[in-house]
């Protein structure tokens, strides 16, 4: 099976309704990220300083070093930048990805996280890369973290950031089975859900636009005003996507040691007093939002056409397809994805197949299908999907003028064609088809050839709709 594990469908055009609380038009997450004590440091048993997300412009590592300058900008945010957040953040539900050697370190911070009734999740055990480790290092960093985080806490954590992870972290997350969510994905403004041999896990998905990071970063935010300006408008448009009908989730990531400098925790403050002024609009933690969409979308069975073997695929959809199971099969040996497991992205995948087919091949498939109202339907013996597509026109129950009429046709039609006249006929009424059986008789063969082939991968799509979402 050549398959495509990425998914790009997601929600699709048409999201769930989140439905969040008292018909919250938006849901507002903030996340404080505690990672001071834990960074990259000769200090924690680490090869070298810390070089990611300070004020230092171009830093790197230094191999077996102390970093002074580094560490004192990630302890500015333990001592000073936690707690300027804090007074600002104490009345609001917010989380925080804690990275459990710098919640050990920093004791007093984790009794006002918890006074404050925030979340703790666990961003991991240390803030260091894990794109290079083996999924069995990472396994035991993990259940470290875990029992680390439960220790000095109090809970275990019910929330899982790794951040700096790697391919393997959400199916090691889910593999672990402890978690209500995870948040190791920016694929998405809502939350959804991913399977792991049988198992569904929750992701809520994360941010790295909105978020203080940027001050960091080359092309990023160099003033308050820019951090502000950007939260405003991420924020206007989903609430005017949830004044809509349509409500998501906006997700904000801090950083003590970043937004808690002087020069720009005074953006933080507007752009609060601004989504203040709003009605209908739902802070919550990452936990919350976690819970409210375990019980408002619980995870689902779903039918994964691209999961099945060849022949459940070829016996479930070969007739998608008029009595042309080699279209189904050709589609099975594609590049498949999640993105096909929706009636449209099945349709394209066979569609594709049938028009990369022979002249000789679609011909076959034209000549495959039935006389509209002709002998076939008499007798019974139609396809079950040919029999309820010509029923739903009332082909079924013509007169005996009208089943002449087709009759003619039919036969005239084929003498000059030299296949079957094919209309989708979900898309039409008895008189439309008539109307367009007599318009199109006259047409070039070729041309002709060229409508019913169109006519027939129309006809295949609609059969598709009726039995994949």
């Amino acid at each position: 099976m050549n398959r495509y594990p990425r998914d790009l469908h997601g929600h699709g055009a048409q999201p769930p309704n989140a439905n969040w609380p008292n018909g919250a038009k938006i849901a507002v997450q903030i996340v404080l990220n505690y990672e001071e004590g834990g960074e990259n440091c000769v200090l924690h048993g680490d090869a070298a300083s810390e070089a990611f997300l300070s004020e230092i412009v171009g830093a790197a590592h230094w191999p077996g070093q102390r970093h002074w300058n580094m560490e004192s900008i990630y302890e500015y945010g333990a001592r000073a930048g936690f707690w300027r957040l804090h007074r600002l953040l104490k009345d609001l539900p917010i989380t925080v990805y804690g990275v459990a050697t710098a919640l050990a370190r920093s004791p007093e911070q984790v009794a006002a996280m918890k006074g404050a009734g925030w979340e703790i999740a666990s961003h991991g055990l240390k803030w260091v890369e894990y794109k290079d480790a083996s999924p069995e290092d990472e396994r035991a960093d993990l259940e470290a973290a875990v029992k680390l985080h439960t220790q000095v806490v109090g809970e275990a954590p019910r929330g899982w950031y790794t951040g700096r992870c790697s391919a393997n972290t959400v199916r090691l997350v889910a593999e672990h089975g402890g978690f209500d969510y995870v948040a190791d994905s920016y694929a998405d403004d809502l939350p959804y859900y991913v399977r792991f041999d049988g198992r569904d896990q929750l992701v809520v998905p994360y941010t790295l636009d909105c978020n203080d990071m940027r001050f960091a970063t080359p092309q990023g935010f160099n003033s308050g005003d820019q951090f502000e300006a950007y939260l405003r408008d991420s924020f206007d448009a989903l609430y005017e996507e949830g004044c809509d009908g349509a409500p998501k989730m906006l997700s904000i990531g801090l950083h003590c040691r970043l937004i808690g400098r002087p020069g720009r925790v005074q953006a933080l403050k507007r752009f609060l007093d601004y989504v203040r002024g709003h009605d209908g609009v739902w802070f919550a933690t990452r936990q919350q939002i976690a819970q409210h969409w375990l019980a408002e979308h619980p995870a689902a069975p779903k039918t994964r056409p691209t999961l099945m073997d060849k022949q459940t695929f070829i016996d479930t959809y070969g007739s998608i397809f008029e009595h042309s199971p080699w279209v189904a099969e050709r589609a099975w040996n594609l590049e498949l994805g999640p993105a096909h497991d929706t009636a449209e992205g099945l349709w394209n995948a066979m569609a594709r197949m049938f028009r990369a087919a022979s002249s000789t091949e679609r011909l076959e498939v034209l000549d495959a299908h039935p006389d509209l109202a002709g002998k076939l339907a008499a007798a019974k013996r139609l396809t079950a999907e040919s029999t309820s597509e010509q029923a739903s026109a009332g082909l079924d129950a013509l007169t005996d003028e009208e089943r002449q009429a087709f009759t003619d046709l039919n036969e005239e039609y084929v003498a000059k064609h030299g296949f079957p006249f094919i209309i989708a006929v979900r898309d039409n009424t008895k008189l439309s088809i008539l109307e367009a059986f007599q318009r199109r008789i006259h047409n070039d063969s070729q041309v002709e050839f060229d409508e019913a082939c169109r006519q027939v991968e129309r006809i295949a799509q609609l059969r598709l709709k009726e039995i994949l979402p």
